[in-house]
This record gives structure tokens, sequence and C-alpha cells, in this order.
């Protein structure tokens, strides 16, 4: 070989180890993320979790992204290994995530409608957070599927009813416009409580299952300078607002009961029940609402429905209209995501009031297990005799 054959080889072969080089950094591209310690904890006691002190743009500036799997590590020796870092409640119902829910003032570490890992963990407020990447993007496919969002400018929505996410629930085996459904008419941070509170005022309502608050809360909804809803603070108040004789006669009465999403255990139970024995006090029409008029709300509608004979598809389509109003995901336009939500979120509490975790939803006898949770919770049959009576044709 000459030596300008040898050259030219000894040229190609760098130029190859070059692009080859080129190649693998560009597989390392993305930088691990910095590893997080000695992190302070509190706390979440509304839902039950451990809030970790960064805030969520803190914490996805040092590198980290939905979709990774990570390791948390407490000070006290408790370890969450290999669990998903999300942007929402995306675990099957009883496992670990961390958590970056919009609005959250820090990310949090909990069980996913689960028991309290503050309790499970054993931690106090002395102890500290450790958090390490163990994959990027282990769980993006998941991530991807189930990160949706709603927006909160009226104008963005075909109706009041649509923005509001306010309906009555329509079961055949249902009185007409007895049971309505929808966002929070008292908690404005989504714009939307003026809207139900108009709405609900035009049904009639005479009765409120909160399922969001406390009454500390609502003091606070009502004291704030965004709060406009008349109709609510009537039935708050018991009718003492300086309202004409003919509405304070009408006038109904709020209960909040302050539900998480924790729908397997027996304190969510007993307070669903415990409101509903509030609610027959009333003949109606009623109004259960959460937050967004969507999970908690979902379930305990689920749950009446259930109890009034609905079939299964007649749970399906009531719940997905809520998906379709907030971010017009249905079945026609959107199947795939459709399809997902009601395998992974909806199923579930299906099966929590047939009370079999592997029961068949299209076959399980959903209003004896409704009857049956609802016992559970505290109510006799006489109680659930009159809710039935309340409720149905």
């Amino acid at each position: 070989m000459s030596n300008r054959s040898r050259a030219t080889t000894v040229i190609l072969l760098i130029v190859c180890l070059l692009c080859l080089a080129l190649v693998l950094s560009g597989c390392d591209s993305k930088k691990k993320p910095a590893k997080v310690t000695d992190r302070a904890i509190m706390h979440e006691d509304e839902f039950g979790g451990v809030y970790i002190d960064l805030s969520i743009d803190d914490f996805n500036a040092l590198g980290y992204a939905y979709g990774d799997s990570l390791n948390v590590t407490f000070s006290n020796g408790y370890k969450l290994e290999g669990i998903p870092y999300y942007n929402g409640y995306y675990t099957q119902n009883g496992s670990p995530l961390l958590v970056a829910y919009p609005g959250y003032p820090y990310i949090k570490a909990c069980i996913n409608n689960g028991d309290d890992l503050w309790q499970i963990a054993g931690l106090k407020e002395s102890d500290k957070a450790e958090i390490t990447l163990a994959k990027q993007g282990a769980f993006k496919d998941i991530q991807d599927a189930r990160d949706i969002h709603y927006q909160d400018e009226r104008e963005k929505f075909p109706s009041d009813e649509v923005f509001a996410n306010f309906r009555a629930v329509e079961i055949k085996s249902m009185k007409a416009d007895m049971l309505y459904r929808s966002a929070s008419p008292c908690d404005n941070q989504h714009k939307r409580a003026p809207y139900v509170d108009k709405l609900m005022a035009g049904a009639g309502v005479q009765f409120i299952l909160n399922l969001a608050d406390t009454p500390a809360k609502i003091e606070g909804y009502i004291s704030a300078s965004d709060f406009d809803s008349p109709y609510f603070l009537s039935l708050y108040k018991g009718g003492m607002v300086g309202l004409p004789l003919k509405d304070l006669l009408q006038a109904g009465q709020v209960e909040p009961i302050a539900l998480n999403m924790n729908f397997s255990s027996p304190e969510f139970r007993q307070k669903v029940a415990n409101g509903l024995i509030s609610m027959i006090d009333s003949d109606g029409p009623y109004l259960v609402h959460c937050t967004e008029g969507k999970d908690r709300t979902g379930f305990v509608c689920l749950l009446l429905e259930a109890l009034c004979g609905a079939s299964y598809q007649e749970i399906v389509d009531d719940y997905m209209i809520t998906y379709d109003n907030y971010y017009k995901i249905n079945q026609k336009e959107d199947s795939a995501r459709y399809e997902v939500i009601v395998k992974n979120v909806l199923d579930p509490m299906v099966r929590c009031v047939a009370g079999d975790d592997n029961a068949d939803v299209t076959k399980a006898d959903l209003a004896k297990g409704a009857e049956e949770f609802l016992r559970n919770g505290g109510m006799d049959d006489a109680q659930i005799a009159v809710l039935k009576a309340k409720l149905m044709k």
C-alpha cells in the first residue's frame, strides 16, 4: 500500500471515529439531573402525602422531566424506588408517584387513591428527603397519554353549562332534574363559581353536597375579593342574607364533607354516607360538586347512579361528559384517550362500588354493590330506601 493510500485510510478512520463519538455523545445529550438532597418535608393532609420543599418549576429546572422514573429516600430510611414522576395522578390506585400537580406549591410524594404516605412511612416534620433519577423517560408513554389540560376562559367554551361542567344526571331510572353535578360554586380558582351559581339558581337547587371543602375553606372563599355566588351564600347561610321571604322559605343548605380520593378507604365511605344522610333531609333538587366536578363528584354520582339501577354504559356516558366538556375527549374524536380514561380512571371506581377489584364491570350487580358500600359507610336500610325514593322515578 502506498503512503498516500495509508494516509487516506487513516483519515477515513479518524472521520469514522469522530462520527461515532458524535453519535454516542448525542445519545447522552440530556444530562443526568442533579441529585436532590436534604430537602425539608411537610405533611399534605387533605389528600394524604408528603410535600418536598421544591417548587415544580425549581425541580424541573434541575433536569427532571415528566415520565421519568425516580428514587425517593427519606432520612428515616423509608424508600420509594423506581416511582413515576407525573404532572397528574396517572398511576393505578394504591401505587406511589411523585406528582407535580398544577397549582401545588411543591412537588409531592404520595400514593394515588391510597393510604397516607406520611403515615405509612412514619415521617416527622424533622425528616428530610432525597431524590435521584432511576431512569429517564421510563413512563413517558403514560405521561403523554394522560397529560390533559383545560382552560379557564369562558369565551373558549360553547356555553355556560359546558364551562361550568354543570348538568343534570340523566339516568332513565332517576327523576328528571333532581340530581345535578358541576364544578365548585364557591371556590373560584378556575373562574367557574359564578357561572355554577347562576345555573344552580336557575335549576332551583335546594341542597349542596360539597365534596371538596371544610367550613373554614368555604369561609375563605366567601371573604375573597372575587366571590360572586349569592345563591350559594343563601344556601350556606340558611337564607340569612336579606333574601325575600319566598326565597328564605326555600333556602336549603350546604354539607361540606372534605373528601380525599381514597375511595376504597373506610373514612371515604363514612364521609359519603354521612353526607347523603344529611342530603335526604331535603327534598331536592340536589347538587354534588368538588373542585372541578370530575373525580370525587364522578365517584359519588356513579355511586348514586348505580344505587338507582343504572347500567354500566349509562355510568360511562355520564362520567365522560366531563372529559368532553373540559378536554374535548370523546369516543368519536379521541377514542384512544377516551378508552384509556375509562379503563384506568373510571373502571377502578366502578369496581370499588361493585365490591370486587376483579369484577367484570359490564356484568357486576352495581345496585347491590352500591347498597353495600353505603351500609359499610354507616347508612341503614331505612335511610338507603329514603335516598332511593328521593332520586328514583
